[in-house]
């Protein structure tokens, strides 16, 4: 795979790298945004699946490791370090998200409005790297490649590329996986009650 990466890259297409760059920085900001901006453009060849694919898992990944990298600088600051570790809230949420951390993690990630406090908080509480970045890693390539499979399927259809509305795909993508998530939270809040 990292092969073909790199002979994708060095044919001369040097739109590509600005398409990278910008599905990279854009799973900085909304990371469903960038799923579905990546799978729309290699539904329409304008980017092959391979660098779709690992631009997406490059900026998530990275960007989830530079919360929890954020989480350890925070544990440099004295007053802040000392508020968290004598709150009996801190160490209560310490001790869940330390307990099967990779199922948390895990869970965190699929889970809307968790992931930055839960990530940050990993790097905070020291969660072992390897098992964040497993559990961020196999969770980010399950979510996008359910999310992109299925925009890519959608965006690959002759009745859909037949139209001139297949640019319709992204804004769609997008506000179905916002009302998912919408939904998700909702169900989450009224289980908690």
């Amino acid at each position: 795979m990292i092969n073909h990466f790199l002979q994708e890259i060095s044919a001369g297409h040097h739109a590509y790298w600005f398409l990278i760059v910008g599905i990279i920085l854009l799973s900085y900001l909304l990371e469903d945004l960038a799923i579905v901006t990546a799978a729309s453009l290699a539904a329409q060849d304008q980017l092959p699946i391979s660098l779709a694919m690992v631009a997406i898992a490059f900026g998530i990944i990275t960007g989830d490791f530079g919360l929890y990298y954020l989480g350890l600088l925070t544990r440099k600051v004295r007053w802040l370090r000392y508020k968290t570790l004598t709150n009996k809230y801190f160490k209560v949420v310490q001790n869940r998200l330390s307990t099967n951390a990779f199922l948390n993690l895990f869970i965190i990630r699929f889970t809307p409005g968790l992931r930055a406090i839960g990530f940050t908080l990993s790097g905070f509480f020291l969660i072992p790297l390897p098992i964040f970045l497993s559990a961020v890693t196999f969770a980010t390539t399950l979510w996008t490649g359910v999310v992109f499979g299925v925009v890519y399927y959608l965006g690959t259809r002759a009745w859909l590329q037949a139209t001139q509305y297949q640019w319709l795909l992204i804004p769609v993508g997008v506000v179905a996986l916002l009302m998912i998530n919408r939904i998700i939270r909702r169900s989450i809040s009224r289980e908690s009650l």
